[in-house]
């Protein structure tokens, strides 16, 4: 018997094609399927730095658990001497600089790359030799503002979001 056909109680059936299932409205199943498969990723937001005319950074607040269990590690959580806050904006905003901005246009180097935090044009402005905190606080020039920075950095990855439960309509 061909394989496109079954029988059941006598009765030929024929099986839907690829073409005919491609045209059938998604199930509930088709339709979680293809929600799960999307990459979530949140947009990247622009953050005026207040003491710097006309400068803004471009961060991406992509955040996983690793990274911000790593910087508050790195800042001193745990340790004899203390957590460190402004190391931890530091790195918060150190890490997920994506460029910095002057005048709303992106800033590149000589090769035309992205200027960061890491890169050595900006270590050369701060006089510094590593971006995490010295070179980061210099170009900030107020620790608050910094500080503001990454709280909204972490706001933006969900980090302050509420997730409210709604209730089953199901149930009696």
């Amino acid at each position: 018997m061909a394989d496109d056909k079954t029988i059941t109680m006598g009765l030929e059936e024929t099986k839907p094609s690829i073409e005919d299932r491609a045209k059938a409205k998604p199930t509930i199943l088709d339709q979680l399927r293809t929600e799960i498969e999307k990459k979530v990723e949140r947009p990247s937001i622009e953050i005026k730095v207040p003491e710097r005319e006309g400068v803004a950074v471009r961060f991406s607040p992509n955040i996983t658990q690793q990274q911000l269990r790593a910087w508050r590690r790195n800042s001193g959580e745990n340790s004899k001497d203390g957590f460190d806050p402004l190391k931890f904006a530091c790195y918060v905003v150190g890490s997920c600089c994506e460029s910095i901005l002057m005048n709303d246009e992106v800033v590149v180097d000589q090769d035309g790359v992205e200027v960061t935090f890491a890169s050595q044009e900006i270590l050369d402005m701060t006089n510094d030799v590593r971006p995490i905190p010295d070179g980061i606080r210099r170009f900030y020039g107020v620790d608050p503002h910094l500080e503001a920075t990454a709280l909204t950095i972490l706001d933006h990855a969900g980090y302050g979001d509420e997730v409210e439960a709604e209730e089953n309509p199901t149930n009696e």
